[in-house]
């Protein structure tokens, strides 16, 4: 089956996932995570990208981003994909190719969505068995949204800065909305929007897309 078109929107947030061919492990080893994260901030510092939240997982990683030109996203996640797959093949003495294919993206239509996705993704280290608490997850920004870590990856979007008037404020409020776990709905909604490419909206936003174009 075809790839769905890449749906590329400035100015929205999208949830990117990539994974490892084959679903083989891309990191092995502390140094591994380390390495990626430092690629995607040069990227993302490069290509005018701004990421909210992600998660390292074994064999793949998420990202809540929203790219601040049309083009900016493929640009980075092509710069940090090369740049991480080089890495690890010589670290590993490996060949070929490391990830599944071009990473996968849906756009982040909705208020709703939006807390969603970030729940989601920072809450995949619970969910597959890694941590009793998200906050015992070194790979992920969990610890800079919920409870001030510095991350200099992690730029906060508007509606994070709506959960608070002061920094302090918007860390509890965040732990608090992630001791709610992703509903099943949730979960389909938001894998299957990855899956197809599709945006992320409840009925009643895209009504009103509609109506307005």
């Amino acid at each position: 089956m075809a790839r769905p078109p890449r749906i590329h929107l400035s100015d929205l947030t999208h949830h990117v996932i990539n994974r490892g061919n084959n679903r083989c492990d891309i990191f092995r080893a502390e140094r591994d995570y380390a390495f990626f994260l430092a690629s995607l901030r040069r990227a993302v510092e490069k290509h005018q990208v701004d990421v909210h939240s992600y998660t390292l997982m074994t064999n793949h990683f998420h990202l809540v981003a929203t790219p601040r030109i049309e083009t900016a996203l493929s640009r980075a996640m092509h710069l940090v994909g090369t740049t991480y797959a080089g890495y690890f093949n010589r670290r590993y003495a490996r060949t070929g190719r490391l990830f599944d294919g071009p990473f996968k993206s849906s756009v982040i239509d909705t208020e709703t969505y939006w807390f969603t996705c970030m729940r989601y993704v920072e809450l995949n280290s619970v969910r597959a068995g890694l941590a009793a608490d998200p906050s015992a997850y070194r790979w992920s920004s969990y610890r800079a949204n919920a409870l001030g870590h510095e991350d200099d990856i992690v730029v906060p979007h508007a509606l994070y800065l709506t959960l608070g008037a002061t920094a302090v404020d918007r860390q509890e409020n965040w732990r608090d909305m992630c001791r709610e776990t992703v509903s099943p709905e949730d979960l389909f909604e938001i894998r299957d929007g990855i899956r197809r490419g599709r945006v992320l909206a409840n009925d009643a936003a895209m009504a009103n897309r509609s109506t307005s174009t």
